[in-house]
């Protein structure tokens, strides 16, 4: 049982998100999600201080988590793609560079949630003096976030051996093993120094998204500019938004428009769409009350500043006796990002993929005292462990019977424009 309640305290705010950042990055333990507000209607929030903290590999980390959550108020982390082994009969054996755990929780000593004008700060008494020294800090001025030496990526796999591995996937379809596989690729580099602050700046600059992320693991991070929801609950509603169909922002207003067009009336984009929408509905109905699974918004066309989105949202309420872990465990990994029927892509994924795709294709975001919780989609993101000097950005596309391989590469060569740049420090 949770202990005590947490005192809650507001202090003025001069709105300086990038000093929330700053002290994000100087934690040993942080999780700031939807920072610099760069969506209206979402709350900033800043978890940081490892009251109590549970991570490790796929074997019994729902378990695990349940076992936290029991005596936490509020837990912060992520599940990264491979606890997929521990909820089915699958196994990882790829090159793994970034080495995240495939789970990390922790209850923080401090939540900062931030309105346009005031921070809320919320934290136990005997977390008092943590919470003083934060503060001091607030009252600081920022220093100038230092810009990195250029890191340029190179691919895992060549664009030829990419293509080559699409017409294989589009085989197993013709074939029936599966109708629909996200297929994804890695570029990385070794050997390389990033200034995690400077780069998670520019990024939120140049891809403002709703559930965009900077998380530090002692000495691992992601940056992570996400559009996409997993998987949220409030109260007894459960809802999902998958994210199928992307493209381009135009050049001026008419191209823009046409781009719009051109995706809301693409055969490819709605069937990938569409099967994954039914993927979803199928994995909410294993928790849900009957008959309360429905297709709240199919096809919608969400424009960002980078993209244009193909989302729709899948609701569904559930049975107060079905706990937040239950309901996570029995999604988990999403949709969107393996295919469908889901066992069998995931079993492709690790046969065709060069990589272990780690917190890639996980989810980031939190659980609450009330067992609600919202989880992003780790995509558009860095992953860099500090220790090994390794960076990854994984992207991927869904291969269908009718897809294009060369289209797929320019699709993944797409979504890691803005990460390359932000990457290489250009403007």
């Amino acid at each position: 049982m949770i202990r005590d309640k947490r005192k809650i305290e507001t202090v003025g705010w001069s709105n300086n998100m990038d000093l929330l950042l700053h002290i994000a990055a100087l934690q040993d333990i942080s999780v700031l999600l939807n920072p610099f507000s760069v969506a209206p209607g979402y709350t900033t929030v800043l978890a940081i201080g490892d009251k109590q903290s549970v991570s490790g590999k796929a074997k019994n980390a729902f378990w695990e988590i349940a076992q936290l959550k029991k005596y936490a108020d509020h837990i912060f982390g992520f599940f990264a793609y491979d606890l997929k082994n521990e909820i089915e009969n699958l196994q990882s054996e790829n090159l793994d560079g970034s080495d995240f755990p495939d789970y990390f929780f922790f209850q923080p000593k401090l939540i900062v949630r931030v309105s346009k004008d005031k921070l809320q700060l919320e934290y136990f008494e005997e977390d008092a003096e943590f919470t003083a020294d934060i503060v001091a800090n607030l009252t600081k001025a920022v220093p100038e976030f230092p810009v990195g030496k250029s890191v340029v990526l190179k691919p895992r796999v060549s664009k030829e051996k990419y293509i080559d591995t699409v017409n294989q996937l589009k085989n197993h379809i013709h074939r029936g093993d599966v109708y629909e596989v996200n297929f994804c690729q890695e570029f990385f580099a070794e050997n390389a120094t990033i200034q995690v602050q400077s780069v998670f700046q520019d990024l939120m600059k140049k891809s403002p998204t709703p559930f965009s992320c900077f998380v530090k693991m002692n000495e691992q991070y992601l940056l992570c500019a996400s559009p996409e929801r997993f998987l949220k609950k409030e109260g007894s509603k459960v809802l999902s938004q998958p994210i199928k169909g992307t493209a381009k922002r135009g050049a001026n207003e008419e191209e823009d428009q046409q781009n719009i067009k051109a995706l809301s009336e693409s055969s490819k984009e709605k069937s990938e769409n569409v099967m994954i929408v039914d993927l979803v509905r199928n994995d909410l109905s294993t928790v849900a009350l009957a008959g309360t699974v429905k297709v709240d918004e199919l096809f919608g066309i969400h424009t960002f500043q980078q993209w244009h989105q193909m989302i729709s949202t899948v609701s569904c309420e559930v049975d107060e006796s079905i706990s937040s872990l239950q309901v996570i465990k029995k999604c988990f990994p999403m949709g969107s990002m393996t295919g469908a029927p889901k066992v069998r892509a995931m079993q492709l994924i690790e046969q065709y993929e060069s990589m272990k795709r780690g917190i890639y294709s996980g989810a980031v975001g939190y659980i609450d005292e009330s067992n609600n919780f919202d989880f992003n989609v780790v995509i558009r993101s860095v992953a860099y462990n500090e220790t090994k000097k390794y960076v990854s950005v994984c992207v991927g596309s869904a291969i269908t019977a009718n897809c294009d391989a060369q289209q797929e590469y320019d699709e993944c060569l797409t979504k890691a424009e803005v990460l390359f740049k932000v990457l290489n420090n250009e403007k």
